[in-house]
């Protein structure tokens, strides 16, 4: 049975994060889901209209598959990040900042939030340069490999204060998963990414990534085995013993490089279940996995 929300359970909650500032990472699966896509703009609409300071980075990965392969444009992938090629980049800057940035905004309209897309190029908020090629380890099998990305870019620089501007005229920012190379081209960057360095850019109390899966699993295939609480020693045995892998490297690099960076909580949620951004946030117990830089059980 689904626990619901009661504002008995989130009234302490609401008076503590009042004014504060969450950064949501929205995967591109839930957006690709209009319902689902829905519902968790509806709670993020919440956590606005009460006072929590909210800003968004969506991904698109899926929705970029899917248009590459209608398009006979190959697909590249190694530890869990995508070479980006010329072709594979105008097709992602068409879909991230158009139809992707826009349903997402839509949403949140629908929902009385003047939502504002963006990209790491509005107001130079996110500057990155080309990735240059490296040797990439992926660490559950220890293969070594020599990369070149593409059109990738490593973020050098967030200003925080265009999506800063947006929040105290009482608007959400909702950042594509682009960033602003050098001569002011455009270049593919990864979400997490963007999120992680956005939170610790605006000090943000909590970065929370919006998923498909429960939150950190102890075994991939078993989503009872749900980590709700842990720290960076928690993850880095997870990483050693193979439960974290793949397109979950990414994410997993993001989380432990903002609780490194400064942001006090980051939580993984699944953002196809129903109200779950909310249980995480305004209950007790939960419903996902709570990351801190490092326990303190008492």
């Amino acid at each position: 049975m689904e626990r619901l929300l009661s504002l008995r359970d989130a009234h302490p909650y609401l008076r503590l994060f009042r004014g504060k500032t969450f950064v949501i990472k929205v995967s591109g699966a839930i957006l690709a889901d209009a319902v689902a896509r829905d519902a968790l703009a509806a709670d993020v609409a919440l956590l606005h209209h009460v006072g929590i300071r909210v800003a968004l980075v969506h991904g698109g990965g899926p929705q970029l598959d899917a248009l590459c392969a209608k398009m006979d444009v190959p697909r590249e992938v190694v530890a869990g990040r995508r070479v980006t090629d010329a072709r594979t980049l105008e097709l992602a800057r068409m879909l991230f900042r158009g139809a992707l940035n826009s349903d997402l905004v839509s949403a949140l309209s629908s929902h009385g939030v003047r939502a504002v897309g963006l990209s790491g190029g509005d107001g130079m908020s996110l500057a990155a340069t080309r990735r240059p090629p490296r040797t990439v380890r992926d660490p559950s099998t220890g293969i070594e490999t020599s990369v070149d990305y593409g059109h990738v870019g490593d973020i050098d620089k967030v200003d925080p204060s265009l999506a800063s501007l947006l929040i105290d005229n009482d608007m959400v920012p909702v950042y594509c998963s682009l960033t602003m190379g050098e001569g002011g081209g455009l270049l593919n960057t990864n979400a997490d990414t963007i999120a992680a360095r956005l939170a610790m850019a605006m000090k943000a109390e909590k970065l929370i990534l919006c998923t498909t899966v429960p939150g950190l699993l102890e075994d991939v295939n078993d989503p009872r085995r749900l980590v709700s609480y842990g720290d960076l020693g928690t993850v880095d045995e997870l990483v050693r013993g193979g439960a974290v892998s793949g397109g979950m490297l990414p994410k997993i690099s993001a989380v432990t490089d903002a609780l490194r960076g400064g942001v006090p909580r980051v939580h993984l949620v699944d953002g196809t279940r129903p109200q779950a951004l909310l249980l995480e946030i305004f209950t007790n117990e939960g419903c996902g996995t709570m990351l801190v830089a490092r326990r303190e059980d008492g």
